[in-house]
């Protein structure tokens, strides 16, 4: 009885501490990512299945070191950068959050003008709406209630999963090619793959989840938990993000279809899969949209605030802290206008944004790395040399895949020299 009775204890603890990591994790497959994510399924099959798997493994190495940070410090990575590094490099890692942010917060926007665009409902009345509502709940409501929507919204992303399951892969073929690497010498493979790494792991969510933890209070007695909170939200990243490229690569890839839009990709979807696997594609799309419109903005907003010491939170009054919110609904402003403007591709913002992501993360991560290596700031839970070794070797890899990418992008001539000297 007593076993059964601690059992529970710490089930009912830890669905008190749940949420930071499941969040970020969940929000990471926002509306860019699936874009980005059905885009390398249609384009490429099932050749970036382990490009996702590795990069979810590194999802997890670098949420786990932002969410023990905030517990152990209680305090937020911009507010560390600040205070180990300066007022300099504090601003350059502002100014990178917002490149990528703003660009993201418009996809985010676009995921809801795509998603009502495949029901028949404009953008012009879907992203106003949107924007109202995303804006009014988070000025209106404290951390606790507004956690619990973004944990309903975790829910729709499970769409994705019945959507798979439906088209019916051939199974197969496609664990064999999660596990197998794949690459191809060109500038758009990489530019996909380079996508695929920055809409897993965001700039923007090791901010969040950093501050999200400091803002729930949790320490470090009850981490473990928080652990747990991190790997169950990493699974879901990667299971999810499977799914579409899954679905997408066994109906577009086999057809021959090509698509320039997500939304393209639920219509293209209806006819090789059903009607029920188009419309669960469309409604992942609006709450996984949805839960990263909310969760964009305040990460920058929380992120600015700390580095430049603004009062900040959820819990606290638009009068407590008016940076805190006036940012956030400048963001808010921003990416629901960017997507209201005319003759704008939605779909090349969801893109660009992930690119943009995967470009500017490995800074974020050196800085991340290098605060939880320092024994002064994290004591006896500093980052182990093993765990120092493994932290900078994918960091190492995604400046490499990024140098790649500006190469290629950048001196197409340069870039096939080097390939055909390397005989690929």
């Amino acid at each position: 009885m007593t076993w059964l009775k601690n059992t529970r204890n710490r089930t009912r603890l830890f669905f008190a501490i749940m949420g930071p990591g499941v969040i970020t994790a969940f929000a990471d497959n926002d509306a860019g990512g699936i874009a980005t994510y059905a885009s390398a399924g249609a384009h490429y099959g099932y050749a970036m299945l382990f490009t996702l798997f590795v990069s979810s493994i590194c999802l997890a190495i670098a949420q786990e070191i932002s969410a023990r940070t905030g517990a152990v410090t209680g305090r937020g990575l911009s507010d560390l950068i600040r205070e180990l590094f300066g007022v300099k490099w504090t601003l350059f890692a502002m100014t990178v959050l917002l490149i990528a942010n703003v660009g993201t917060t418009a996809s985010e926007f676009s995921g809801i003008a795509t998603s009502f665009e495949i029901f028949g409902i404009s953008k012009y009345l879907s992203v106003p709406v949107a924007a109202a509502l995303v804006w009014w709940l988070v000025l209106k409501a404290n951390y606790e209630r507004i956690e619990k929507v973004f944990l309903l919204l975790c829910v729709t992303f499970l769409s994705y999963i019945i959507s798979g399951i439906i088209i019916d892969p051939p199974w197969e073929e496609v664990l064999k090619a999660s596990v197998t690497p794949q690459f191809a010498p060109n500038a758009s493979f990489l530019m996909l793959a380079v996508g695929v790494i920055g809409t897993t792991i965001t700039p923007w969510g090791q901010f969040y989840i950093q501050s999200a933890v400091s803002d729930k209070g949790i320490t470090a007695k009850d981490y473990k938990y928080t652990f747990w909170d991190v790997m169950v939200g990493a699974f879901f990243t990667w299971l999810i993000a499977f799914f579409i490229i899954v679905a997408t690569a066994s109906t577009l890839y086999v057809n021959g279809i090509s698509i320039d839009t997500v939304g393209d990709a639920a219509i293209a979807l209806q006819p090789l899969a059903g009607k029920y696997a188009s419309m669960l594609f469309s409604f992942g799309l609006l709450g996984a949209s949805m839960l990263a419109a909310f969760i964009l903005p305040l990460s920058t907003a929380y992120a600015v605030c700390e580095a430049f010491g603004f009062e900040h939170g959820i819990s606290k009054s638009y009068e407590e802290a008016p940076v805190f919110f006036g940012l956030y609904t400048a963001l808010i402003v921003i990416g629901a206008g960017l997507v209201l403007w005319p003759d704008l591709s939605l779909y090349r913002i969801m893109l660009a944004s992930q690119v943009v992501n995967g470009v500017l993360l490995p800074p974020i991560l050196i800085f991340m790395v290098l605060i939880a290596s320092n024994k002064n700031v994290m004591g006896s839970y500093a980052n182990s040399p093993r765990f120092n070794l493994i932290a900078w070797i994918f960091t190492f890899v995604l400046i490499v895949l990024t140098l790649m990418l500006l190469v290629s992008t950048i001196a197409p001539e340069t870039w096939s020299c080097m390939m055909a000297y390397l005989g690929l």
